[in-house]
């Protein structure tokens, strides 16, 4: 008997896609990443440290995000981590994800004489 595997690809939690998006440019060290999700979300989404290394331990662990290197500055060492190949096509896939789910939701809602708007502008 043979078996086929079928992979189910569940959806990024906002804190792993947060975290992905703000890897998504260059390798970042925890403190850095925890300000860019403030950045790209305007404060909306605060990481704290505890939440931010569960997310990342779990993103390793997926092969989403690995260990790029540690530096010590001011002497103080800092573990950066980078997106992979995996955690790109992965953050890809949900931003699609998301996009289509956000078109379904403005079309209905325009139905109703809605106008939505995201981050102050019309969709």
């Amino acid at each position: 008997m043979r078996y086929i595997a079928l992979v189910i690809q569940r959806p990024l939690s906002e804190q792993a896609f947060l975290v992905l998006t703000a890897l998504a440019e260059e390798p970042l060290h925890g403190y850095a990443i925890v300000k860019s999700v403030g950045e790209l979300t305007d404060d909306r989404v605060r990481l704290s440290v505890g939440t931010l290394y569960g997310v990342l331990d779990r993103l390793v662990a997926d092969g989403l995000a690995e260990r790029d290197r540690d530096e010590v500055h001011q002497g103080r060492q800092r573990r950066y981590y980078k997106i992979t190949d995996t955690g790109a096509g992965a953050l890809s896939d949900e931003a699609e994800r998301l996009a289509a789910n956000v078109r379904v939701a403005t079309e209905r809602l325009r139905l109703r004489g809605l106008r939505p708007s995201i981050a102050g502008g019309s969709l």
